[in-house]
This record gives C-alpha cells, structure tokens and sequence, in this order.
C-alpha cells in the first residue's frame, strides 16, 4: 500500500473508452465467480500451510481479493469525496498506530539517541538516492502510459503500491520474530481501499496482485525466522521505534498534512542492523 504522497488523481481516474475498457477486460458474472473460485481455493491452501505462522500476510492477501473483486463489481470509479473520507480515517489509524510503536517500545530502547540518527542518515540516505521521486515517476510513468487505463500498468502499479512501504516490509519482520501482526492488518485495510479503487478502475484481472503480494511478504517472514536468533530484543525496539516514525510519517501523508516523503526513510531501517553489528 502507498504510504506516501502520490497523485492518485492521475493514478485512478483515467480516461479511457470505457467501451475499449470493457473489451479489454472482461467483466460478467462467470468471470467473477471464476476468480472467487481461484480466491477459495488459494487462500485454503495458504491459511492450511501457514495458518500458524503467517496469518498477518493472508488476512493482508484476502483483503486484496475482496477488495478486488468488490470494485470489479462496482465496475466504476469511487466518487473522490468518498476516496477522501476512506483515507482520511486510514490516516489517523496509522498514526495512532505509528505513535503506539514508538512510546511502547521508547522505554526498551539501549540507545535513547539511534532513533534520531537512524532517521536522519536514512533520510539523507534516501534522498541522495532519491528513492521517494524515482517511485512516484515509475508510478505516473506507468499509470498515464498512453493516457489510457492498460490493465498491465494498472496491475504493476497496484503491485508495486502493494509491497513498498514500512507496514508492508517491516510488518512480516515483527510477525515471525513477535507473533504480532498490527502492522500487517493495518496494512490490510489500507489494501483493501487501494485495490477496491483499482479493481473499479481497470477490472477484475487486478486481483492477480494478492499472489505477488503473498510471497513478497512470505520472502521477508522467512528471511526473518532463518535470522531470528540473530536479531535481539533490543535490536527489535530499535527497528520498531524508527517504523513507528515512518508509519506516523505516512498518516501525514495520507491526511495530507505534510509530505513526508516516507519511501526516502527508508534506509532508516538499515541503520541501527549496522550499529548493532559493529558495536555489540
């Protein structure tokens, strides 16, 4: 889910023929129910093979299927007022979030002062390397391609809106070292918006983005269960006190109060697994 600022002007309302749209994309009841076939039976298999372990990463990747197939459904864009009012709520709800992580895990903290580093030098960081512009014009770049709604832009937009973020890398992390998955199931609900937009948009084929999504997230759980004893508990509350930051930035961002730039943080996370590997 994007938690930075994007035109999602330009993004979700295009022009296209909504003729040639149709066309293009099939919509009908037998596609629908072919496609909740599909959800069925791959959410089984997930929640049978994972149920114990990534259940924050399904509940993300069912929301992505709902959501798709509630705005294939719809088969029209949301009104913007109602799109404002969806993300306005989102946005308190990631910074009451956001706030949370960093005052519960402040106490733990070895190094009171790595937070404030870890966010500057990543800040820094990621804007030399201009992390946050490069995204957004890959976002445009692909969303205004012809000036039409092209289901593989739309589909490599919503994948990569998806799984870059705080909430959805981080949140796998904190899931298989933790077991807690808020920040996973926030970033669900988020999901569950973006992809309604989307599926409304360019139909029901965006619903092949919650595969993606998947192992994704599965990539970053695993890596994090192989590399668990590795990472302490102070090492955690380090990572869970800049994340908290980064998502607090994405709810400005959403309520559209200050343009944090939150991809450009990024390389935050980095910074205290290096301080930890040199000076402990």
């Amino acid at each position: 889910m994007n938690f930075w600022h994007i035109d999602y002007q330009s993004v979700y309302d295009n022009k296209a023929d909504e003729t040639d749209l149709r066309n293009a994309i099939p919509l009908n009841i037998k596609s629908i129910l072919a496609f909740s076939l599909y959800c069925i039976l791959f959410t089984t298999f997930a929640t049978k093979l994972f149920r114990k372990t990534m259940i924050g990463t399904i509940v993300n990747t069912c929301t992505i299927i709902v959501g798709s197939i509630v705005g294939a459904v719809m088969n029209r864009g949301i009104k913007e007022k109602y799109k404002d009012t969806l993300y306005t709520g989102l946005g308190l709800a990631c910074l009451g979030i956001g706030l949370n992580a960093v005052i519960s895990n402040f106490g733990k903290s070895e190094y009171p002062v790595l937070f404030i580093v870890s966010i500057a030098l990543g800040s820094i960081a990621g804007t030399a390397l201009d992390l946050d512009g490069r995204f957004a014009r890959l976002i445009n770049k692909r969303s205004k391609k012809s000036g039409s709604a092209n289901l593989a832009d739309g589909l490599s937009t919503a994948i990569l809106l998806y799984c870059i973020g705080p909430l959805a890398m981080l949140g796998p992390v904190i899931s298989a070292l933790k077991g807690d998955n808020t920040f996973l199931y926030t970033n669900a609900t988020l999901d569950l918006v973006t992809s309604t937009v989307f599926a409304s948009t360019y139909g029901i084929w965006m619903i092949l983005a919650a595969p993606v999504l998947f192992c994704w997230q599965g990539m970053f759980y695993m890596v994090a269960k192989i590399s668990s004893t590795a990472i302490s508990e102070a090492l955690m509350a380090e990572l869970l006190i800049v994340g908290g930051l980064m998502i607090v930035a994405s709810g400005l961002s959403l309520l559209k109060l200050k343009d944090c730039k939150t991809l450009n943080m990024l390389p935050a996370l980095l910074v205290p697994v290096v301080w930890f590997l040199v000076f402990t």
